[in-house]
Parts: C-alpha cells; sequence; structure tokens
C-alpha cells in the first residue's frame, strides 16, 4: 500500500503515520508482566523465552508477594503452634535422652522427622480451599475406621496390645500408626459436612441431619470403645456433642441425646463392658494414695515430679524423677510432668498460654468463618485440643483419671502430631478464605 509523501512522492517502504501517535511520545516504555521493561515489538516477555533470573523472580513474587496464599495464613497460630513443637521436643530429649545434651536419642530423631512430616501435612492443607475438605471428609473416615478394624484383627506382632488396649499398628523400622488419631478428624470433618448444610428455609440443622450425623458418629466411636481406648472415647463423645450443640439444633433434640447417652454409659456399667484396668483408672484418681503401686502409681509419681520442679525447675536433663524412671510414659502421656520438674511452673504456664492462643485463634477463626461448614469445621477442632489438654494437664496433676491422651503438639509421637497438624492446615483453609467484611 503507498502513501504521498510531504515532498509529493510515493514510497512502499515507509510506514504510514499512526493518527494521535505524537500524543504518546515521551511516555515510559510498556511494562509487561509487572516486572522488566520491555518496547512495544522490541522482543519477547518474561514469560516467552525471558531470562531465568526473570522467571525465578516472577516465581518468588508468586510464592512471597502480598497476594500469594502465605500473606494469608494466621501467622500467630502458626507460630504459637511451632512454638508447642519446639518445646516439646527439647522435652522429650530430656526425657528420653540418657546421656545428656551430648548424647545422640532416637526418640529425638523420630521426633524431628515426625514434625517436618506434620508440617508438610499442615501446609499443603493450608493451600485448599476449605470446600475441598468435604471431597475428603469420606476418605478420611473410611480410612480411619479401616485402620481401626485391622487393628482389631488378629495380625501377630502388628497388632500387639499395649497397656491393655489394641490401638497401634506396628510398622517395620520401628513406626506405628494409631488409627484412633484420625478417627477424631473425621468426626470433625464429616460431622461438619452434614451439620454444616441447610435446606433453603432452615436456619437449624433438622432431626434427620443429626441422626446422621450421630450414626456416622458412631461407627469410629464404637470401633474405638472395642479396642479399647478410653482415652479418645471420652474426646469423641464430647466431640460430638459440642459440634451438634454449636450447629443450632434445638435443645429438646440436644436433652434427648444427652439422655440416650447417660443411658449408654450406665448400660456400660451395669452391663460390666469396661475392662477392670479402666474402673480403676477411671476411680484411682479420686483416691490414689489407697493404691500408690498400681493404678495411682502414675499420677502419685507425676505429682510429685511436677512439684519438685519449684517456680523455675531444675533445668533440662537435670530431673531427678524423670532421669531415674519414676514417671512412666514420660515423653508420651506425662510429657506435662516432665515439663513442671525440669523448667518449672514457669515453663509449665508458657505451654498452658500458647495451647490458650491456639484455641484462641481457632475460636476466631470460626467466628469469622464464611459459612457454618468453615465454622463447624474450626470450632470442631477447637473442642478437640481444649478437651485433650485438659484431659492430659488434669491427669497429670491428679484432677483427672489417667486414660492415654498425649499432650497437642508437645507429646511425642506420630500419629498424634500428623493428626494435629493436619487439623492446623485445616484452620488455615478456612481461615485463608474467609470473606473480606467478616
Amino acid at each position: 500500500m503507498s502513501w504521498r509523501s510531504s515532498s509529493g512522492l510515493t514510497s512502499r517502504r515507509s510506514t504510514p503515520p499512526i493518527p494521535g501517535a505524537s500524543a504518546y511520545r515521551g511516555l515510559p516504555p510498556v511494562r509487561l508482566d509487572g516486572g522488566t521493561s520491555h518496547r512495544i515489538g522490541s522482543g519477547i516477555g518474561p514469560h516467552f523465552g525471558g531470562s531465568r533470573r526473570q522467571r525465578l523472580r516472577g516465581a518468588l513474587r508468586q510464592v512471597f508477594g502480598s497476594g500469594s496464599p502465605l500473606w494469608r495464613l494466621d501467622w500467630i497460630l502458626l507460630l504459637a503452634v511451632l512454638a508447642l513443637t519446639l518445646i516439646g521436643t527439647l522435652l522429650v530429649w530430656a526425657a528420653t535422652s540418657t546421656t545428656g545434651v551430648s548424647g545422640s536419642d532416637p526418640y529425638l530423631t523420630k521426633a524431628i522427622l515426625n514434625i517436618a512430616i506434620g508440617l508438610v501435612l499442615m501446609g499443603g492443607v493450608s493451600l485448599l480451599d476449605y470446600r475441598q475438605l468435604r471431597l475428603y471428609a469420606p476418605i478420611v473416615l473410611a480410612i480411619a475406621c479401616l485402620g481401626l478394624i485391622v487393628v482389631l484383627m488378629p495380625l501377630g506382632h502388628f497388632t500387639e496390645p499395649v497397656n491393655g488396649a489394641k490401638s497401634w499398628i506396628t510398622l517395620p523400622g520401628g513406626f506405628q500408626i494409631e488409627p484412633s488419631e484420625y478417627a477424631k478428624l473425621s468426626v470433625v470433618l464429616v460431622g461438619a459436612i452434614i451439620l454444616g448444610e441447610l435446606r433453603p428455609g432452615e436456619t437449624r440443622p433438622g432431626f434427620k441431619a443429626l441422626a446422621k450425623t450421630v450414626a456416622l458418629a458412631a461407627v469410629p466411636l464404637v470401633l474405638v470403645v472395642a479396642e479399647p481406648d478410653l482415652g479418645v472415647t471420652i474426646l469423641l463423645i464430647a466431640l460430638l456433642f459440642g459440634m451438634i450443640a454449636l450447629s443450632g439444633v434445638r435443645l429438646r433434640w440436644l436433652a434427648a441425646l444427652a439422655v440416650a447417652a447417660a443411658i449408654g454409659i450406665l448400660a456400660v456399667v451395669k452391663l460390666h463392658l469396661l475392662k477392670a484396668y479402666q474402673i480403676n483408672r477411671l476411680t484411682s484418681f479420686l483416691h490414689p494414695s489407697q493404691n500408690p503401686q498400681s493404678t495411682g502409681y502414675s499420677a502419685e509419681q507425676s505429682k510429685i515430679a511436677i512439684s519438685s520442679g519449684g517456680l523455675f525447675g531444675q533445668g533440662l536433663f537435670h530431673g531427678q524423677l524423670i532421669a531415674g524412671g519414676f514417671v512412666p510414659e514420660k515423653q508420651t502421656d506425662f510429657i506435662f510432668a516432665v515439663a513442671g520438674e525440669e523448667i518449672g511452673f514457669v515453663g509449665c504456664i508458657i505451654i498452658i498460654a500458647l495451647l490458650a492462643l491456639v484455641l484462641f485463634r481457632a475460636i476466631r477463626i470460626a467466628a469469622r468463618a464464611d459459612d457454618q461448614f468453615g465454622m463447624l469445621v474450626a470450632a470442631g477442632i477447637a473442642i478437640w485440643f481444649a478437651v485433650q489438654s485438659f484431659i492430659n494437664i488434669g491427669m497429670t496433676i491428679g484432677i483427672m483419671p489417667v486414660t492415654g491422651l498425649p499432650l497437642p503438639f508437645v507429646s511425642y509421637g506420630g500419629s498424634a502430631i500428623f493428626a494435629d497438624m493436619i487439623a492446623i492446615g485445616a484452620l488455615q483453609a478456612v481461615h485463608r478464605h474467609r470473606s473480606v467484611f467478616a
């Protein structure tokens, strides 16, 4: 296409002037992808063969930029959890090491490995849209129930009873899986799904939703009772009641459920379905001095260890009762006794304060959730951690029966820390997708 120049000559090689082009003279070059400057027609942008440094810079902006998922995490909750795991690791090391600070400890190595795997699981779950948890809830329930069934099967040394209960599946390499830990998570997710789905016009769950929730939660509950695991049984019942109460069901249905639970407990006692050692555990904490050599021994030695720590404790690796082996299950169920003797009253208060901070952030996330499902997930996890922490600390100071529940994030254990970290990831997922104006 030809055009006539001002000199009157015709040219086919020159480009015709762009209308209004003079208005764009002096403007800075166009910036593509918010980064390196590129003039139009000068080359290719960073997405089409740009330098490796530019691509790396763009990837880092996606991960750490202001709009990335990391900025939407609840960092106070995360820091509280990391602080608890750090304290727990030190306490486990102090409780199990026989050579002091200088020696290696297999428990310490496994504890660090468990925490690392748990953090990966937490990170993966926290990046999910919390509504995707609905898809995984039935899978978690099925895996938990399958694991509980496997525990009850006679598989030789793979499912040998420990302290009178068949709760673990032993794997090669010294690792164990405790399916009842994941039963807690399954009850939270399944209960949140059913109680959180309101029909059009409904303001609270109906009787069908209530019955369905109880029926599905009863499956892992019955399997846990069959192990038998008294601590997890108490926790699952408290968890179920708490979530149903927070869902807003009618009070008469909640009262009827409470009456049914009371009748069930009475039937268990009258039919002598509890083992003798479980009955002794439930009653010995009331009068531990009457039987200090058997069921009351653990609680009595725990109280002595805690009281001997004083205000600031005897120091890590310097607890005489812990080092002497007087406190049983010191790295798991009675880790709080280790804290009392070695880091004292101040250390115990720090642990309790960090646990309280975790609960506060969970309740805050529940209050700001977008819908009832998110609220129930966060509230259920808060109930889980609150009840378990109260029972564990209570049994070490003699106000609760010894039931074998670990202290969240502090006690040694693979399955427990994995389940706890997955729960924190679910809290982060609900927090990240809250409404802007909530």
